[in-house]
């Protein structure tokens, strides 16, 4: 890790909390900050830490997951430019959830739980941002855990998918999920074994719904991914 305390307004305006300010409002914001960058595969957060900082990430992208009694990862999901973490931390005072590693060269804008509760403060939009971030987690989480309940394991593998192909799309009915997760990273945020990503990749390919390229991974039609997942018999 190394700091860097040279404001940086521009990359702060990307921010996902940040969209409501003003230009110097976001200037004023970056004045709080602590600029840091961290290089892959490096550790930023630990689960059970007692650090409360929060972390708006101006560019890289990050991984939180956790780790079983075994071993076993878990990954929560993947956050890049424009996202933040540790708020829940800053927000309950709590130890982390979860840890959080840098999948490539990362910077962050940090400040400490005392600052980010004064930004709430300080800017309304802030506050209302954050509740909206909060109420979307909340919603996922609950997907996750009524996916987890009533899906096999070939129908978590679609809806995992589906929920990337969102964030990649080339058409309405196709995307192209780049970089292409890996059979590893798939099963660790489905819970379940490579060997069975491995198995359904094998047979969505087959089926010309997805395709492994150089680029990342296609997924050609959508609507039949989506049909799938809705087949649970």
């Amino acid at each position: 890790m190394s700091d860097d305390q040279t404001p940086n307004a521009t990359g702060l305006a990307a921010v996902s909390l940040f969209h409501g300010l003003s230009v110097s409002e976001i200037e004023s914001v970056s004045g709080r900050c602590r600029w840091q960058r961290f290089v892959r595969d490096q550790q930023i957060v630990n689960a059970e830490d007692a650090t409360e900082d929060v972390h708006f990430i101006v560019s890289g992208t990050v991984r939180a997951e956790v780790y079983s009694v075994s071993g076993r990862a878990v990954t929560f999901r993947d956050l890049g430019p424009g996202d933040i973490f540790g708020e829940l931390s800053a927000i309950d005072h709590k130890p982390r959830s979860a840890n959080v590693l840098a999948l490539n060269d990362v910077t962050v804008a940090s400040v400490s739980a005392t600052q980010f509760w004064q930004l709430i403060q300080d800017y309304p939009a802030i506050a209302e941002a954050t509740l909206q971030r909060l109420t979307s987690l909340v919603r996922s989480l609950s997907d996750r855990v009524v996916e987890f309940s009533t899906l096999a394991v070939r129908n978590r593998i679609h809806a995992e998918l589906l929920r990337l192909a969102r964030d990649h799309l080339q058409s309405d009915n196709s995307a192209l999920i780049a970089p292409s997760p890996t059979h590893a990273e798939i099963s660790a945020r489905i819970s379940t074994h490579r060997e069975a990503v491995s198995r359904e990749l094998s047979e969505l390919a087959r089926s010309g719904i997805v395709e492994r390229r150089q680029s990342g991974l296609f997924i050609s039609d959508i609507e039949q991914l989506t049909r799938l997942l809705e087949d649970l018999d």
